[in-house]
């Protein structure tokens, strides 16, 4: 920077000092933010707990081993009840994420109206976890894997729109005109010149958002929405540790198989 002289000194140190008096007021507003928060902690703490929670640690580990491998028998329907979940509610996501994604981008939606409302949901369904979704939704429709899935749908149907109206939003336009200009309607533009450039974006998103609703769906369970979390609430509850600490074996294996196969296929489209 060069230096320029001022009857109060160089200019870059007045701006240095400026910078230093900055940094300096927020590192303090941090350091303000995070006492008060460590205090709030503090206060709702019961450090009595705390104190012998190594020893608690130990003592339940050592319940836990060696895992209930006889118990597998009883899993593999619910292992088999948390996939369907996530699948069929990404494709739930998927369905309804779609004229949201549309109504959203900028270049698509047909009136500002309409991008408000599209994203008044895409924020609405990001804001609400799929536990708290699936809580409300078992006491509307019951306990069971219905509730799961349409929580995950719900939940998943922000981050979906969100991520494709953004791609809309990044199209190449010359393609757009180049379809206008033969006199294609505004729908026909949407599914010869929109349509091919964030198919690829679609799927990708698609297939790493079910990964996603895989390890979300085996905690569903824990509210009465289905699936394996379901045998882990019940195990947990009448202090079966050696079923808990299968369940939780089950639980792993089911993730990294769903983000392997995730991977592989945005591998592929990729």
């Amino acid at each position: 920077m060069p230096l320029i002289e001022t009857k109060d000194g160089p200019l870059w140190k007045r701006r240095t000092l400026k910078q230093s008096l900055t940094r300096l007021f927020w590192w303090m507003l941090g350091l303000t933010v995070a006492a008060f928060a460590w205090k709030l902690i503090s206060d709702k703490t019961n450090w009595f707990f705390v104190q012998s929670a190594p020893k608690e640690a130990a003592d339940i580990g050592s319940r836990m081993m060696p895992p209930d491998w006889s118990y597998m028998d009883v899993l593999w329907i619910p292992v088999w009840e948390t996939i369907n979940i996530a699948t069929l509610g990404t494709l739930i996501a998927m369905v309804i994420s779609i004229p949201v994604a549309f109504m959203a981008a900028r270049n698509t939606t047909p009136h500002p109206l309409a991008r408000a409302f599209a994203l008044f949901i895409t924020a609405t369904s990001r804001s609400v976890n799929s536990l708290i979704w699936a809580l409300i939704l078992v006491f509307i429709l019951g306990p069971g894997v219905l509730a799961g899935t349409i929580a995950i749908g719900l939940r998943s149907i922000g981050g979906f729109s969100k991520l494709l109206y953004e791609a809309i939003e990044e199209i190449n336009p010359v393609q757009v005109e180049a379809i206008e200009a033969t006199g294609a309607s505004r729908l026909q533009q949407i599914i010869y010149a929109i349509v091919p450039q964030v198919l690829p974006t679609f799927v990708g998103v698609g297939v790493f958002r079910w990964d996603i609703n895989v390890r979300g769906s085996t905690i569903l369970g824990l509210v009465g929405a289905g699936g394996i979390g379901l045998q882990l609430s019940g195990s947990i509850n009448t202090l079966a540790w050696t079923q808990v600490s299968m369940i939780l074996l089950v639980i792993l294996l089911t993730v990294i198989i769903s983000e392997w196969v995730s991977a592989k296929v945005r591998g592929a489209i990729i």
